[in-house]
């Protein structure tokens, strides 16, 4: 049975989604080493919502120091 066909994240070329396919999800090495390098270099970013529950105070983030 042949594997899912998917979309490479970084140049969308179609891929078998299959153990075969030891980039996956990427369709390269080069794919996946560019995906990692945007990352590395905080060109992708998870967005994060700042709240009031979320902000802590000095003391709050460590303990230990007080």
């Amino acid at each position: 049975m042949a594997g899912k066909i998917v979309a490479c994240p970084h140049c969308g070329t179609s891929i078998e989604w299959n153990q075969a396919n030891r980039f996956r999800p990427f369709c390269s090495d080069r794919c996946k080493m560019i995906d990692l390098g945007a990352w590395a270099t905080e060109r992708y970013r998870v967005p994060v919502e700042d709240s009031d529950e979320s902000a802590l105070s000095a003391e709050d983030e460590n303990p230990r120091l007080n």
